[in-house]
């Protein structure tokens, strides 16, 4: 069952605008205060609108806090996926690869949590590994060619 907390966030999301820097910030933080400061789900989707308005530093350690704070279940993959894709943008690729390589995936991420792999494979220097994890996750090895 989604909450009413959930439904508004939701509604955020819906309609959250990037150009809208600290109305944004302002927005989230307003809903997430409503939780306890401890919260796994308040911390996420405050990373979250961290990473949405390009503000990458400030969104790995939300994202970590909110990993720490027992984040469960499909929000904790993407949380991953996120802090993985935050890494990687501000110069930690390996960082971000240890990250996805190092956790599992379920159905709803998995190829998501591939690609930004080969994305931070590339962006390490590792151009081979990129390409094979992309056909790898891509292109059935019981293919025809």
């Amino acid at each position: 069952m989604i909450s009413d907390w959930e439904e508004r966030v939701a509604q955020f999301w819906a309609t959250a605008d990037e150009s809208q820097v600290e109305q944004s910030l302002a927005q989230m933080k307003s809903l997430v205060e409503e939780l306890d400061a401890n919260n796994p789900d308040g911390m996420f989707e405050l990373a979250s609108v961290h990473d949405f308005l390009g503000l990458e530093l400030q969104a790995i350690p939300l994202y970590e806090s909110a990993l720490d704070l027992g984040l469960v279940g499909l929000k904790r993959e993407k949380a991953l996926i996120q802090l993985a894709s935050s890494l990687r943008n501000v110069g930690r690729p390996e960082d971000a690869i240890a990250i996805l390589e190092e956790n599992e995936f379920g159905d709803e991420t998995f190829l998501a949590s591939r690609a930004f792999l080969a994305l931070a494979m590339f962006d390490a220097g590792k151009p081979s590994e990129a390409l094979r994890q992309t056909l790898d996750n891509l292109y059935p090895s019981d293919a025809l060619y």
